[in-house]
């Protein structure tokens, strides 16, 4: 069966605070880590009073100190907000920290308002456009002879996978032409994932570090005893993507019982589409979703996040993502592949 990994966004909570969010990433990451999880995974943002992964580093290596066997990563750093010798310092430093567990994923987008992207980065309008440049740079950092005269220390030499993240085709086939492996955000932007799988698998050139085409896929979970608890649970989620695509975003708030029924056509379309791929139910729902979910799209790994207000049916969620893996009932899923 394919590998389960976690992304975990450090939700701040209603009525909690970012030290609370950072306590409850560790315990997730250590119970990740018991039930079988392959890889946790941390994603920067900027300015979002519900994510408190701005200092996505930092945050990593928090969680190498408290895990020891779980691989660690970025999914993904915004390389756009950044110089890419400061980012292969970092996970220099990182993967010198927890060596063989780090993983570097990284993105295009600023993770961020405009405005707070020009605060972190200013000269923002030719950023994005020299993001295939910065990945070759950074990766040349990480190279036992760097071709460039600076070097990265720690960093050179050091081998630490890095993945390309997308939302889009533009990642797609960056990863495709550099013989990177490849993570789609499906579990908000699905709409073009199809495609994009296609694309990055066709055009797909081996390289040093992969030989062949790897598909990780964004999954949302919210497992529960039975789909209506589930339901109820996923309604945190509904909010905050309804909040953030108002332009008004907010800590992750409790559930509300029949939300969905409060909702205008506009919104509830948006939501239908945005969370498309998705699992939300019993154990029983949760397997038959996922393994539709694999063969249709024949993912080699499944990145699962789990928005959910409280912290114990959050860890819920996962265990029973867990379980389901473990216990074989995905077992005669046959992927889809092209």
């Amino acid at each position: 069966m394919i590998p389960f990994s976690i992304l975990d966004l450090a939700p701040i909570t209603e009525g909690s605070d970012a030290a609370e969010s950072f306590r409850r990433t560790l315990d997730l990451a250590q119970h990740g880590e018991r039930w079988g999880y392959h890889r946790f995974w941390l994603a920067e943002h900027h300015g979002m009073p519900g994510i408190a992964s701005a200092a996505t580093a930092v945050l990593i290596a928090h969680v190498g100190n408290g895990t020891s066997t779980i691989r660690l990563g970025a999914g993904g750093i915004m390389l756009p907000n950044h110089s890419p010798l400061v980012i292969a310092e970092q996970f220099g430093t990182l993967e010198s920290l927890f060596p063989g567990r780090i993983d570097l994923g990284l993105g295009r987008a600023p993770g961020s308002d405009h405005a707070t992207a020009r605060a972190l980065r200013r000269n923002l309008a030719s950023d994005a456009d020299e993001f295939p440049q910065d990945v070759v740079e950074l990766m040349d950092y990480f190279a036992d002879a760097p071709r460039r005269h600076v070097r990265a220390v720690p960093g050179a030499g050091l081998k630490v996978p890095v993945w390309i993240l997308g939302s889009s085709l533009f990642g797609a086939q960056l990863a495709a032409m550099l013989g990177l492996p490849y993570a789609f955000a499906s579990h908000f932007a699905p709409q073009m994932m199809m495609q994009a799988i296609e694309i990055y698998r066709t055009n797909f050139r081996p390289s040093a570090q992969l030989d062949k085409p790897y598909v990780m896929l964004g999954f949302n979970v919210f497992a529960a005893e039975t789909d209506a608890e589930a339901q109820w649970r996923a309604t945190s989620m509904q909010q905050a993507f309804v909040n953030l695509r108002s332009g008004h975003p907010t800590r992750l708030k409790p559930p509300v019982e029949g939300y969905l029924d409060l909702l205008g056509p506009a919104e509830r379309g948006m939501l239908d589409g945005v969370l498309s791929c998705s699992a939300i139910g019993s154990p029983e729902t949760v397997a038959r979703q996922i393994g539709d979910f694999i063969a249709r799209t024949g993912a080699d790994e499944l990145m699962i996040t789990s928005q959910i207000y409280d912290h114990a049916a959050r860890l819920r969620s996962y265990e029973i993502a867990a379980e389901i893996r473990r216990n074989g009932d995905l077992a005669n899923i046959q992927p889809a592949r092209p």
